[in-house]
């Protein structure tokens, strides 16, 4: 191969395809799958990061994505729930004992 043959493929070879990260969801607006590739069914393009994290706790609503907040429910010490041996929190005791109290609490996340 010489260099004016080289010239020619490089030249005939197609312009790249740009770049897009692609979210398919079903008609309620809940996600099927992060993609970059064509393929059928409706979908949004979404940025590299969010792509990267690919979040499955979202919905698609007028063509925008919205994450929606997750709730957490942990067991948490407090002066106003139920009395608990100091040791071990499975244990439930009457109030004259020594005890932990404890109740559920709510943390967001986002």
């Amino acid at each position: 191969m010489n260099a004016e043959e080289f010239w020619a493929i490089l030249h005939a070879m197609p312009e790249p395809q740009p770049v897009s990260w692609r979210l398919y969801h079903n008609e309620s607006g809940e996600p099927i799958t992060y993609s970059m590739e064509h393929m059928p069914g409706t979908y949004i393009e979404v940025d590299a990061e969010t792509y990267a994290r690919a979040p499955m706790n979202v919905r698609i609503q007028a063509g925008r994505l919205i994450e929606l907040k997750s709730a957490v429910r942990r067991l948490a010490p407090t002066d106003t729930g139920t009395p608990c041996h100091p040791d071990n929190v499975a244990i439930v005791v009457p109030e004259t004992e020594p005890h932990q109290r404890w109740s559920m609490k709510t943390y967001e996340s986002n």
